[in-house]
């Protein structure tokens, strides 16, 4: 795979000659003249190779490269270095989307041993084969608890919602027949008393989610049983990697287990892409949405894996189908499963457990400042929601921190567009994070904040 492939004169005359055009302008003679961009592109002198390497690397040299405890859903994990090459093989890259079986075994192979990885990190019975990201799996969620019970039009949801979930089942149930109702938050959890008063014949589905958006963990106990009385479906939206620590969705008694793989193996980049992840029990394995590879035997006796339950509208009659979702994360689903195939179990669990003591000693040390204190007493894992005394004195804070070389945290309130989340600062404390680091954004808080 060469990085530069460049077009002589000769070579673009060659192309123009081939379609029957005069010249690259010709091409764009159906684009009304109204609407081009008639001025000459404000583009410097041509620059020679090392000349241009030197700008990129002036223009890198000017990002922030930061101890990052920035959290809400995308982490600053320890990722091994062998995850990247691995990932990275022409024979994974170039055969992302495996059509045929019979050339594809290897990816096919791939996905299915991370479909094996999700069932036994949730505790159910068949996962797909990936999604986009943890917030569109939600709404793939909410569609099977519609399409599972009949004359339903109404799911509930959490509060406690990461607010991108809210806005995509938002934005899904929009030119639809279906509701989306919000279940009000106290204290920082999802109102379980205020949920029971919401349930009627109508609501097909819960949607519920912890570690929540403001990292705490949330107790379900019999929650299930209660919803399966009323036939209403349980969805449980967990980061994979706390369920090294807390109960599965399987163990919760869920019908439907999502979540984003982001924290097991992907990078954040920017913000993706991610993975989303959706497993489900066994009589709901017809109605998940996307691709899922099974096994099988060839015609010779060996092992094989092929696609199989098709349910992409491209497979089947689009009336039929149960998604219009077209492809999966197949690239970041190898990712994940190699990096979970290198850690093993003892891994995710010493990367939790680490997680949960250093956000523990963060907290505990920050929270006899006088200008700053836990927004709700409850258990948390990784994250927590310090609430300030003022939104000045927080910006004040990570100002200061930034000085430092500290991103300190997510601000909720840009999240949430709430004005009573502006002084409230999300704070993730990752496995990767050393006492150094955590003693020296105590050391400023403590500077500020006393």
């Amino acid at each position: 795979m060469i990085p530069y492939a460049p077009h002589t004169d000769g070579d673009r005359q060659r192309m123009l000659d081939s379609i029957g055009v005069t010249s690259v302008d010709e091409l764009f003679d159906d684009i009304p003249r109204s609407i081009r961009y008639e001025d000459t592109l404000p583009i410097g002198n041509s620059l020679s190779e090392h000349e241009v390497m030197q700008r990129l690397t002036q223009l890198a040299s000017r990002n922030l490269n930061a101890v990052c405890f920035l959290g809400a859903g995308s982490y600053d994990r320890i990722i091994p270095a062998a995850v990247k090459a691995l990932s990275s093989l022409p024979s994974f890259v170039t055969a992302y989307t495996p059509y045929q079986p019979e050339i594809s075994q290897g990816l096919l192979q791939a996905i299915f041993e991370y479909q094996t990885i999700i069932c036994e990190l949730t505790g159910m019975d068949v996962s797909n084969a990936s999604l986009y990201d943890g917030h569109s799996a939600a709404a793939e969620a909410a569609a099977i608890c519609l399409a599972s019970k009949r004359k339903s039009s109404v799911v509930l949801a959490s509060s406690t919602l990461h607010p991108f979930t809210l806005q995509v089942l938002d934005t899904w149930a929009k030119g639809t027949d279906f509701t989306v109702e919000l279940i009000p938050e106290a204290d920082g959890v999802c109102d379980l008393a205020a949920l029971q008063t919401q349930l009627r014949p109508e609501v097909a589905g819960v949607i519920l989610q912890s570690p929540n958006i403001y990292g705490f963990l949330e107790n379900y106990e019999g929650l299930a049983q209660r919803l399966h009385e009323q036939n209403v479906m349980l969805v449980i939206s967990s980061d994979p990697l706390s369920l090294a620590l807390q109960k599965s969705q399987g163990e919760w008694g869920a019908d439907i287990a999502i979540g984003d793989t982001q924290p097991l193996g992907l990078s954040s980049a920017f913000g993706g892409p991610s993975c989303g992840y959706l497993a489900v029990r066994k009589d709901q394995m017809r109605k998940m949405p996307g691709r899922i590879v099974g096994q099988t035997k060839d015609s010779q006796g060996r092992r094989a894996y092929v696609l199989t339950l098709q349910a992409r509208e491209q497979h089947i009659k689009r009336e039929r189908a149960t998604s219009n979702i077209c492809s999966n994360q197949a690239l970041a689903a190898l990712t994940t499963t190699i990096h979970v195939s290198l850690v093993g179990w003892n891994g995710m669990v010493e990367a939790a457990r680490q997680s949960l003591d250093k956000a523990s000693y963060l907290a505990k040390s920050l929270t006899g400042l006088s200008k700053v204190a836990l927004a709700w007493d409850n258990p948390f894992w990784c994250e927590f929601p310090l609430r300030f005394s003022s939104a000045e004195v927080m910006e004040h804070f990570l100002a200061e921190l930034k000085k430092e070389g500290i991103l300190g945290g997510v601000r909720l309130g840009q999240l949430t567009k709430e004005t009573d989340d502006a002084a409230i600062l999300l704070v993730a404390v990752t496995e990767k994070r050393t006492k150094s680091e955590l003693d020296r954004y105590i050391a400023v808080a403590r500077r500020v904040l006393a």
